[in-house]
């Protein structure tokens, strides 16, 4: 699933499309991307149309296009949603579910989506902030984000680190590729219990998510494959620079010992067995 910096890079790639241009037609291809629209694909489309679009606005892996009226358009890409910008005439792409056409005739907005885990709604005065999200937390790139209240609650959590990142409602944006990156930077195993840690750690740690996603924004997010890719299908590359996500077997760049994927929450952990010491029993969480 994208994360942060992937959901910044189709942010940013999108502003520049869409602010300021009024929508004359929106055409859904297939209804699952709009399902949780309560008048269906037609009423979808018919209630956008005519529509002026501001600057595209996120918060974590949650994306929004304002509308200058106070509504806006509320879009989450699930596993492989993605935005691409093509010529009205140009040929369709494998999997495009939802085309939108402006009133200058120019370039055209194709929502594409392999899986379609992901989806889009209108949110009614939505535009600051969709009601709908309104319980996912800021995330650590926010202007609000306060790392020293957002550590004293991690820290008051009954739980484990990873667990607490991914907890989006604590801190929103990281997922487990920047989470497992976090933890090898902070030498930390996933299983380390929040009340273990200091104030100063727990803030180290924040610092460093922010870091990570910060280097991986400056190479435009992680591309595994074609899923991840920004308005113009340009793949980022911070996979080059992964420390332990996606490198089991290989070397740890710190202190030569092979990184291991162990099983965690319905999915993977990479750790570095030499650098991140897996927790004495009073330490982790029962």
């Amino acid at each position: 699933m994208p994360e942060l910096p992937e959901v910044e890079v189709i942010r940013a790639g999108l502003a520049p499309v869409v602010s300021g241009r009024t929508l004359t037609r929106v055409r859904v291809l297939h209804p699952r991307p709009v399902r949780y629209h309560p008048a269906g694909p037609q009423g979808f489309a018919a209630e956008l149309a005519g529509r002026t679009l501001t600057e595209p606005r996120r918060r974590g892996k949650y994306l929004w296009i304002p509308f200058e009226d106070g509504d806006a358009l509320l879009v989450h890409l699930g596993m492989s949603g993605q935005f691409r910008v093509d010529m009205p005439d140009a040929p369709l792409r494998p999997n495009t579910r939802v085309l939108f056409d402006f009133d200058d005739d120019s370039r055209q907005l194709r929502f594409i989506d392999q899986r379609m885990f992901g989806g889009m709604q209108l949110s009614a005065g939505g535009a600051e902030l969709p009601p709908q999200i309104s319980h996912i937390a800021l995330d650590p790139f926010a202007p609000d984000f306060d790392p020293e209240t957002v550590a004293r609650r991690l820290r008051a959590k009954r739980s484990t680190i990873k667990r607490s990142l991914l907890d989006q409602t604590l801190v929103s944006g990281i997922g487990n590729i920047y989470a497992d990156e976090t933890l090898w930077r902070c030498r930390l195993h996933y299983e380390q219990r929040n009340a273990s840690l200091s104030q100063r750690r727990a803030v180290e740690v924040l610092s460093t998510a922010r870091e990570v996603m910060t280097a991986s924004l400056a190479q435009g997010g992680t591309s595994f494959d074609a899923l991840y890719v920004d308005v113009d299908g340009a793949a980022g590359y911070f996979s080059r620079n992964l420390a332990v996500y996606g490198r089991q077997d290989q070397p740890c760049d710190r202190c030569g010992t092979p990184i291991v994927r162990e099983p965690f929450m319905n999915r993977s952990s990479y750790r570095c067995p030499g650098c991140q010491h897996r927790p004495r029993r009073s330490l982790v969480a029962q």
